[in-house]
C-alpha cells in the first residue's frame, strides 16, 4: 500500500509539475520566443552558447580559453565544462535530425530551460509534499511556478548555469528531506550538492549549509540519521573525485583556483564528505553523542586548517583582489551583484519584489520555532532559507534561490489555512486562506512595489522610446555580422552579444577574470581621442561600435565627459575614423579605423 501511494503521489508530482512547464512553454510560443531574437542583456547565456560552440568546434575539454575575447590569445574562463557537455550533445543529436546546426541551436535553447523548469517544478513540490504532506502539493505548483517565472531564469535562451544551479540545490533538498523513508536519497543527494558546487562557486553557501545540517542532525539524533549522514557524504566525496580528474587537468591538479572547482574545492569536498561518511560508519566515533561531537568537531577543525593554512587567498572576499577601477566603473553597477543597501538606496521598489516572500517565509518558520514543534524538515528548509536570504542581503543574485525556497513554507502555510477552511468554513477562514495565497505570490508584491514607486515618482527623465536602445537584440548586430570578422571596440556589455552574434573578436566582456581586457578598454573609452588611437593601432583594431542608449556607454560619457566615447556620443568622429555605411542612427554604430596608409 505503502508503494503505490508512494507512485501514484510521484505521478501527480510530475503531473503538476509538467503543467506547470507546458503553461510556460505556451505562454512563450504564443509569444513567438522573443528572447531568442532579443536577449535583453543576458550576456552569460550567449557566451555560454559561444563556449559550447567552440567546444563542437573542436576546441579541447580542458581548454577554457576565450580566444576571441580579451587581449590577444584570450583569457581562461572559469566556467565548467560539465554544463557544456550536455547543451553540446543536444545540439549534436537534434543537428543529425534537422540537418541544420542553426536550427538544434534554437531547439535546445527553448528545450533546455523547460526542462529545467520541469525539473525545478518537481523538485520544488516533492519538497513541499515531504515538508508539509499532500495538501502543499497543489499551492507549491501555483507559487513554485509563479515564483520560477518571475525570478527569470527559465527564459527560453537561457543556457547559463544558474537554472541547473537552482535544480539541483533544490534537488539536493527534497531528496534529503524523503531521504528517511528512501534509503539512496541521500547518496544522491550528495551528488547533487557536489554538482552544483562543481557547476558554479555562487552555490558554495547552499552546498555547505546542507552539509552542515547533515551532519548537526547526524550529531543530535545518533542513529536515527546515522545511515543518511553516511551516504551523503559518500555521494559528496565520490562524485568531487570524479569531477576533479574530468574537468581538472593533471598539470593543473595542484593549481588553486578560488573561484572555479579545483585542488581547494576537491580536499574541502573530499575531506568533508569522506570524513562524515568514515564517522558514520564507524561505532568507535559515533556510539554517543559526546563521541560525535568529538569526531564531528575534529573533522571540522581539520577542514578549517586545510583552507586557512594550505588555501588562505580563498578565505578573501569573491572580489577583494580586482583592481579599484573594475570594482568602481563595472561590479558596482552589476545588477546582480548589488548588496540590499544598494537597491533601498536606488530601487526600493525592487527590494520589495525580491525580499518580501522569503522574509514572510523566514517569519513563518520562525513561527515553528517558538510553538515548539521543529523537525529535521524545518532544519533543512530553515537553514536554506536564512542562508540563501543572507546571501542575497550582500548579492542580489541570491534572491534567485531565496525566493525559490521561500516556496516550501509558504506552500505549507497555505495547506494550513485550506484544511481549515475545509473544517470549518466561514468568512474569516476563507479570508484568511485568500490572504495566504496573495501574501505567497512573488509578483503580488513585484506589482504593488512597482505601482507605488510609480505613484511617488516626480520629475522622472523620459525613457529612451527607440527600438533596441540598448542594443540587446540579435537584429543590432546584423550590419556588423556581416561585416570581414576583426577586432571591435566596444563597451563590456556588448561583448558576448558581438561573439555570439558575428565572427569578430573584442577585447571587453562583464567577467571578472578579463582583467585587462576591460582594464583596456576603459583606458580607450575614458581616455582622450588620441589615447583611443594609439591602443587601436597597437591592437589591430578594425571597427569602433557604439551604442548611445546601452546604459554602460552613458555611464562611460558621464565618468569621462571629455574622453572618447562622450566625445563620439556627441558626434565628435576623429579624423582616423569614418561611419561605415548604414549604421548612422541605428541602435549599433560603426565607425571603420582608416587605415594607416
Amino acid at each position: 500500500m505503502g508503494t503505490a501511494r508512494g507512485t501514484s503521489a510521484g505521478k501527480s508530482d510530475i503531473a503538476f509539475a509538467l503543467l506547470a512547464a507546458l503553461l510556460l512553454l505556451g505562454l512563450n510560443a504564443c509569444a513567438g520566443f522573443p528572447q531568442l531574437a532579443n536577449p535583453a542583456g543576458d550576456n552569460d547565456s550567449l557566451l555560454q552558447l559561444v563556449e559550447v560552440r567552440d567546444l563542437l568546434a573542436g576546441q579541447g575539454w580542458f581548454d577554457l580559453h576565450q580566444y576571441r575575447m580579451g587581449l590577444e590569445g584570450g583569457f581562461v574562463m572559469h566556467w565548467s565544462r560539465l554544463l557544456d557537455a550536455p547543451l553540446a550533445l543536444a545540439i549534436l543529436a537534434v543537428s543529425a535530425l534537422t540537418g541544420s546546426t542553426a536550427l538544434a541551436e534554437q531547439i535546445v535553447q527553448i528545450v533546455w530551460p523547460f526542462l529545467q523548469f520541469f525539473l525545478a517544478m518537481f523538485f520544488i513540490i516533492r519538497a513541499a509534499r515531504a515538508f508539509a504532506g499532500a495538501h502543499a502539493v497543489l499551492p507549491a505548483a501555483v507559487v513554485g511556478g509563479a515564483a520560477l517565472y518571475y525570478v527569470g531564469i527559465f527564459s527560453p535562451g537561457a543556457l547559463d548555469h544558474h537554472n541547473v544551479q537552482l535544480v539541483l540545490t533544490l534537488a539536493s533538498l527534497a531528496l534529503l528531506l524523503e531521504a528517511p523513508t528512501r534509503r539512496p536519497a541521500a547518496f544522491v543527494a550528495g551528488i547533487c550538492a557536489t554538482l552544483t558546487l562543481a557547476i558554479g562557486m555562487e552555490s558554495a553557501p547552499y552546498a555547505g549549509a546542507l552539509g552542515a545540517v547533515v551532519a548537526l542532525l547526524f550529531l543530535a539524533a545518533g542513529d536515527a540519521e546515522r545511515l543518511i549522514a553516511g551516504d551523503f557524504g559518500l555521494g559528496v566525496a565520490g562524485v568531487s573525485a570524479l569531477v576533479f580528474v574530468a574537468t581538472v587537468p593533471a598539470s593543473s591538479w595542484s593549481q588553486a583556483q578560488c573561484d572555479t572547482f579545483s585542488v581547494v574545492q576537491f580536499a574541502v569536498t573530499g575531506l568533508a564528505g569522506a570524513g562524515l561518511a568514515a564517522i558514520a560508519s564507524l561505532r568507535a566515533a559515533n556510539a554517543t553523542a559526546a563521541r560525535r561531537l568529538t569526531s564531528l568537531g575534529l573533522l571540522a577543525l581539520t577542514l578549517a586548517l586545510v583552507v586557512v593554512l594550505l588555501f588562505p587567498q580563498c578565505l578573501a572576499a569573491p572580489y577583494a583582489h580586482l583592481d579599484p577601477r573594475l570594482q568602481q566603473m563595472w561590479l558596482g553597477h552589476i545588477e546582480e551583484a548589488q548588496s540590499i543597501v544598494q537597491l533601498v538606496s536606488d530601487d526600493p521598489a525592487r527590494v520589495v519584489a525580491r525580499f518580501a516572500t522569503p522574509l514572510v517565509a523566514i517569519v513563518l518558520m520562525a513561527l515553528r520555532l517558538g510553538h515548539g514543534g521543529w523537525r529535521r524538515q524545518d532544519s533543512l528548509v530553515g537553514a536554506l532559507l536564512i542562508v540563501a536570504v543572507l546571501v542575497s542581503a550582500w548579492e542580489v543574485r541570491g534572491s534567485t534561490f531565496s525566493i525559490a525556497f521561500a516556496v516550501i513554507p509558504l506552500s505549507a502555510w497555505i495547506a494550513k489555512w485550506r484544511q481549515q477552511a475545509e473544517i470549518s468554513p466561514s468568512g474569516g477562514s476563507m479570508l484568511r486562506m485568500a490572504a495566504a495565497w496573495l501574501i505567497s505570490v512573488n509578483a503580488i508584491w513585484s506589482g504593488a512595489a512597482q505601482a507605488a514607486s510609480r505613484a511617488f515618482e516626480t520629475g522622472a527623465p523620459a525613457s529612451d522610446a527607440s527600438i533596441d536602445a540598448p542594443c540587446n537584440s540579435k537584429a543590432s548586430f546584423a550590419a556588423l555580422g556581416a561585416m570581414t570578422p576583426t577586432t571591435v571596440l566596444a563597451i563590456s556589455n556588448l561583448g558576448s552579444p558581438i561573439l555570439a552574434f558575428t565572427g569578430h573578436r573584442v577585447f571587453a566582456g562583464p567577467y571578472h577574470r578579463n582583467v585587462a581586457g576591460n582594464l583596456l578598454v576603459f583606458d580607450a573609452l575614458l581616455g582622450s581621442a588620441a589615447d583611443a588611437k594609439a591602443i587601436v593601432e597597437s591592437h589591430h583594431v578594425g571597427l569602433v561600435a557604439l551604442c548611445r542608449g546601452n546604459t554602460e556607454s552613458r555611464l562611460f560619457a558621464a565618468k569621462a565627459p571629455d574622453g572618447f566615447l562622450a566625445g563620439l556620443m556627441r558626434g565628435n568622429v576623429p579624423d582616423w575614423l569614418e561611419p561605415a555605411a548604414g549604421t548612422r542612427g541605428t541602435p549599433l554604430e560603426l565607425y571603420r579605423v582608416k587605415s594607416s596608409g
